[in-house]
């Protein structure tokens, strides 16, 4: 049975879902510099290192408004295939089993979007003013 409103439930999935690709971002970029697996890795390491910044304010803020709300999301039981997660909002409680793959998928749509937001930003034209050119006569 559904306890939580729709409200309630996507932003306890979504900080859920944020945190694990929060850590596949630390981790990664724990990889990266450990192993030094391009021929120019700083292009990687800096990228990785402000999508973290940014996902971490995000999850932040995301935190206060579970926090505001009363909403906690807890790990219950991890199986082979699948994994329950307790959602506690206001005294309600709602189990949710999730399918270790559909986890997977969903993180990996998180970390593409903030890397396409990232590379958006990157690739933002700075707003300066127009050389100015000699006048000929």
């Amino acid at each position: 049975m559904r306890y939580l409103d729709t409200h309630e439930w996507e932003l306890a999935s979504r900080f859920l879902f944020m945190s694990m690709a929060l850590r596949v971002i630390k981790h990664d970029l724990a990889q990266l510099q450990q192993n030094m697996p391009f021929k120019i890795n700083e292009p990687y390491i800096t990228l990785l290192k402000q999508i973290e910044k940014k996902a971490t304010i995000e999850r932040r803020e995301l935190q206060k408004q579970l926090y505001k709300e009363k909403i906690q999301v807890t790990t219950l039981e991890k199986k082979e295939s699948f994994t329950t997660y307790l959602f506690t909002c206001k005294g309600k409680e709602e189990k949710r089993n999730y399918f270790n793959p559909a986890i997977r998928k969903k993180v990996e749509l998180i970390l593409n979007e903030w890397i396409l937001k990232e590379s958006e930003s990157m690739n933002k034209p700075e707003k300066r003013k127009a050389p100015v050119l000699p006048r000929q006569a």
